[in-house]
């Protein structure tokens, strides 16, 4: 490598923290040094690249485009050495693994396992942010997402631990009277749908349903449609092995499944999982097996 090519590494850092906090004085307090270091630094980074990479706006910085396009890439190249360093020094091993999934997948599948978790791994700390909204992955931050998808939609390489069949269901009170012998028998329905979705019209699509009105959908987070729908307030779409003695019992109703069809992926940094991380991967993927072979037996 040519190293006589690159800018030294103080300042990349100040450019880094001056993008990062929007200011040279809050860069400064970040990097622990005044604002005018910050700004010395900035400079001859600029003076080394022969280019503007900040320029004042009102009482902060705006980035040129060359300086947006340069700290996208010092990001990249700050995490792996973050990772490096942790790698080598152990840095990372207590610090809580941040983990975003649905808020149905939390209710039905993951909460009632975590004990199980916590029990054979009392060291790992996980802090969990049910979302139906897609959350960036970050160093420091969200490292992990448990993510629903379809069969057919997975990428080639996907990591997939949780597979099951899909289907709709409604109470029997709400489907009561109704002859539903096709898809398009379930389009004058309400339904019911978790908040950041759209699988509503998109299960209509799949079955090639054409509309005649618009749909009666209500959106909320997963964990309280299942309570609406036996109460009655609506249908909605979802996994049969969540809802498996509900249905067996009678207490709902299920209509058009779909055989192995509903996926969850793990998703995760780039580069080598820290410990903590790789533990509760490896147990998701056990307590999958074990529901596997439950389900087989």
């Amino acid at each position: 490598m040519d190293w006589s090519s690159l800018p030294s590494l103080n300042s990349m850092r100040a450019f880094y923290a001056l993008a990062e906090t929007g200011s040279y004085s809050a860069a400064g307090k970040s990097l622990n040094v005044t604002h005018a270091a910050v700004m010395q630094q900035v400079r001859l980074l600029e003076e080394h690249l022969d280019l503007t990479l900040a320029v004042r706006s009102g009482r902060g910085v705006a980035l040129t485009e060359e300086g947006q396009t340069l700290v996208h890439e010092l990001e990249t190249g700050f995490r792996h050495i973050r990772r490096g360093v942790e790698a080598v020094t152990g840095a990372g091993q207590f610090r809580p693994v941040q983990v975003t999934m649905s808020p149905a997948f939390a209710v039905k599948w993951l909460m009632p396992r975590l004990a199980d978790f916590q029990a054979k791994n009392p060291d790992v700390t996980l802090l969990l942010n049910p979302s139906g909204q897609f959350m960036e992955l970050r160093p420091g931050g969200v490292e992990l997402a448990l993510r629903y998808c379809r069969r057919e939609d997975l990428p080639d390489d996907a990591d997939v631990f949780f597979s099951g069949d899909l289907v709709v269901v409604g109470s029997p009170k709400l489907i009561e009277g109704r002859r539903i012998t096709k898809p398009g028998d379930l389009m004058h329905l309400p339904w019911l749908q978790e908040l950041g979705t759209n699988e509503v019209a998109d299960w209509f699509r799949r079955h090639d349903v054409l509309l005649d009105r618009p749909l009666m959908v209500s959106h909320m987070p997963g964990n309280l449609i299942m309570d609406a729908v036996h109460n009655g307030d609506g249908v909605t779409y979802t996994f049969r092995q969540w809802l498996s003695e509900d249905i067996k019992n009678g207490e709902l109703i299920e209509f058009f499944p779909e055989e192995r069809q509903g996926t969850f992926r793990i998703v995760s940094l780039p580069g080598q999982r820290r410990l903590p991380v790789r533990k509760f991967v490896t147990w998701l993927k056990q307590q999958s097996q074990v529901h596997d072979r439950g389900k087989s037996s």
